[in-house]
């Protein structure tokens, strides 16, 4: 009866209190309160939202619907990163070890795909042998002994969130800056950070493509982070096109441990960087930026990051030869280059497209339950402003079978606009938000 009533309430524009958001979360964490009931609050929300009281209780809710890391015994600074999702955007499976190496303990946890973006943990699952479903307890032990864990939202976390995460995906509430902000943060409270990082993405790959609503969405979840004394820090990236040149599980792996290699892509490198740049200040490991980047670009040259990341792997039991031997990685069966249809500048990668079409190739998921292939997906050369011949190799799809192959090149079609001149794209970083304001990002670095 308090389910329905509060859908009835929120569908007319009316709060709900902190008492019954905790009752409500509470009971939907253990089935009381059936999916379908939750479904019609999560469009209820969508459409007229929720107040600033209402997100933080809220997120209460579902932070104490479960259990929560304690590691306040560590006397390293713990820090985590999260990105809103994007495409080809693999910049954890890189942060991580490289933050982690240079003494911050990282404890992430990631989710799976959602929507047309990839998951991190469909990524790092397509190591094999590698497992992200740990318990507390061996996350804790790890983190105090290599001071990184790389895991799913166990059964244990917030499982109000956990089930309302899977279910925003079927019921399309998912662009909603309320429900976003109350599912990150409350897995992320349930780390026991002492700092934390956004990746707010923006443009049209993004799920809130508009600026005005990224910065939204980042100041809602920065406040959420001072009512909890975690401090908080998000960037604006673009997600105007594919980040990266891989776009797909196993070959996203791939390109990050080339990039750990010293060997990444530019955009990808930037990113990271600066993301770093911030976790390590809020760790006090660095007295700025500037000595951040240093401290990063040492990490990885020594080899000391690649390193880090077979540790974690080898932990989590993975094969830790994949850091030398990346061909370890799924295979895919098929695979054929997408050719420049004509002369011109390329003026658009779209992000979007190109999820969907590793989707339909079957490597991102449709329903919950539905398995993938890890080997499918584009390496996808052409950067926007490019200038091409026709014939000339713009991207590679790489398949399960023929079929998927022709659903790669005609997402490639799709996604990949050859014209006359182009727009320039948004610039990789735009903005740094915190409990200070919002300013431009000074790229100079």
């Amino acid at each position: 009866m308090l389910a329905r009533a509060l859908i009835e309430r929120k569908r007319d524009g009316g709060r709900i209190s902190p008492a019954e958001w905790r009752t409500l979360m509470s009971q939907y964490a253990t089935d009381e309160v059936p999916d379908y009931q939750m479904a019609a609050l999560a469009m209820a929300i969508y459409f007229n939202g929720l107040d600033r009281d209402e997100i933080g209780a809220l997120t209460d809710a579902m932070l104490h619907s479960g259990a929560m890391l304690d590691l306040d015994h560590l006397v390293m600074a713990r820090v985590d990163k999260h990105s809103t999702g994007g495409v080809g955007d693999k910049v954890s499976l890189v942060l991580a070890p490289l933050i982690a190496c240079l003494g911050v303990a990282v404890p992430m946890m990631s989710g799976r795909g959602l929507g047309h973006t990839g998951g991190t943990l469909d990524k790092l699952e397509s190591i094999p042998g590698f497992r992200t479903d740990l318990s507390l307890a061996r996350a804790t032990e790890q983190l105090e002994r290599i001071g990184c864990a790389l895991i799913g939202q166990t059964r244990e976390i917030a499982p109000a969130d956990r089930r309302l995460y899977a279910l925003r995906d079927a019921t399309a509430t998912v662009e909603s800056i309320p429900l976003i902000s109350a599912s990150i943060m409350s897995k992320k409270l349930a780390e026991g950070l002492t700092g934390l990082v956004l990746d707010v993405k923006r443009g049209s790959g993004a799920f809130l493509p508009e600026l005005d609503r990224g910065l939204a969405l980042a100041r809602t979840m920065i406040e959420l982070g001072a009512d909890h004394g975690c401090p908080v820090v998000a960037l604006m990236t673009a997600m105007d096109r594919p980040l990266g040149r891989a776009c797909g599980n196993a070959l996203e792996v791939e390109e990050s441990i080339m990039a750990l290699r010293g060997e990444g892509p530019p955009d990808l490198m930037k990113v990271t960087y600066a993301l770093g740049a911030e976790m390590l200040v809020l760790a006090g490991v660095a007295s700025n930026r500037d000595d951040a980047f240093r401290r990063m670009e040492v990490a990885i040259s020594s080899g000391r990051a690649a390193a880090k990341f077979q540790e974690i792997i080898a932990a989590q039991g993975g094969d830790p030869n994949v850091i030398d031997d990346p061909s370890i990685l799924p295979q895919a069966a098929e695979c054929e280059l997408y050719l420049a249809p004509r002369d011109g500048v390329v003026a658009q990668v779209e992000p979007k497209t190109i999820g969907r079409g590793i989707t339909a190739m079957g490597g991102q998921r449709t329903k919950v339950e539905d398995g993938i292939d890890p080997s499918v997906g584009f390496v996808i050369t052409a950067r926007t402003g490019d200038i091409v011949r026709a014939g000339e190799p713009l991207a590679t799809v790489f398949a399960r079978d023929r079929a998927g192959v022709d659903a790669g090149l005609a997402t490639l079609r799709e996604a990949i606009t050859i014209a006359d001149d182009a727009e320039p794209p948004l610039p990789l970083v735009s903005h740094r938000v915190t409990e200070a304001g919002v300013e431009l990002y000074d790229a100079s670095w």
